[in-house]
């Protein structure tokens, strides 16, 4: 059976500002839970989006999408300057590629 927070975001990852582990639910809850172990930190997230679940019920607040449910086409509309689509298709043409795979590829990179 799923439960209401199994269908939240949740990250948790090293901080090297906190020298700790933060984990954060985007969407859901401000801040976030901090600690020096991974699993704890991921556990008392969890319960930290049961609370926030909770008290958002208790006040008659809506609850917020549940982002992690949400399909993604695969599509972004992006708006950027004719110098820089000039450049980027300058950039991709170089590469034998296409711009949009061009710009896939340098995004891959970037959130890793």
């Amino acid at each position: 059976m799923i439960k209401i927070k199994d269908n939240y975001l949740k990250i948790v990852e090293w901080s090297e500002e906190d020298q700790c582990f933060v984990g954060t639910s985007p969407g859901l809850i401000l801040g976030g839970v901090h600690g020096n172990n991974q699993r704890k930190v991921f556990d008392k997230l969890c319960k930290a989006i049961d609370e926030a679940i909770i008290a958002l019920k208790k006040e008659g607040k809506p609850i917020p999408n549940q982002a992690i449910k949400n399909e993604y086409s695969g599509k972004i509309a992006l708006r950027i300057t004719p110098e820089l689509h000039r450049s980027l298709a300058i950039k991709a043409i170089q590469r034998g590629e296409s711009v949009n795979k061009y710009i896939e590829e340098a995004l891959f990179k970037n959130i890793r």
